[in-house]
């Protein structure tokens, strides 16, 4: 399963480096459209500070960054780098600076700025993501606890079972064991159960 990493909600920071001042935003998002009106509402909200540099990255979209005005190199990709090397995505990163008076030069900003990133991610926090499937068919009553220690067997969470003439089950496994679970389960059930496989789809564990 491709697993990888999101916010588990917003995240805030501020440091001072020689006077400097640079706070961290931090938000989960799904889309790019998501990460632009963020980073405009944080523009709108620090108007007066003179960088707000920025980076984002979506799982299976684009990555983006950019200096804001800073010296090329010394801001949007460092942070951008914060979250590359902690496989985090769907999420944007802002970073507002006010000038203290006090040139940092690149070496200096790189580490401010992405010391701030880092720094709202830890505030946020970290949730595993991945692709899933959903499972589900129709067993016997009496196979019941067998179907449930091969579903626990393969990493599955369970749902809520409906009781009728037999019991269906319903459950959630990561994308790659989806297949062979299924054939699990018609090779216990000699081809009589045909389980229903859909998906796949991110979720949060």
């Amino acid at each position: 399963m491709s697993e990888f990493l999101v916010p588990a909600g917003t995240g805030e920071s501020e440091l001072t480096e020689k006077r400097s001042r640079f706070l961290g935003h931090l938000l989960p998002v799904e889309t790019e459209e998501e990460a632009r009106a963020f980073l405009n509402e944080i523009r709108r909200k620090y108007h007066d500070a003179r960088h707000n540099c920025w980076c984002y990255r979506i799982h299976g979209g684009p990555e983006r960054f950019s200096d804001d005005g800073e010296p090329q190199g010394s801001a949007g990709m460092p942070m951008l780098e914060v979250f590359r090397k902690e496989n985090v995505e769907n999420c944007v990163c802002v970073v507002t600076r006010y000038f203290g008076g006090v040139l940092l030069g690149t070496g200096g900003l790189s580490r401010a700025y992405s010391q701030a990133a880092k720094d709202a991610l830890l505030d946020a926090g970290t949730v595993q993501t991945g692709l899933w499937c959903e499972i589900c068919f129709y067993c016997p009553y009496g196979m019941l606890d067998r179907y449930k220690n091969e579903l626990a067997g393969f990493g599955a969470l369970l749902g809520e079972f409906d009781y009728a003439a037999e019991v269906l089950i319903r459950a959630i496994i990561p994308e790659t064991e989806a297949p062979v679970l299924a054939d699990r389960i018609r090779d216990l059930s000699g081809g009589r159960i045909n389980p229903q496989v859909s998906g796949p789809f991110l979720k949060s564990i």
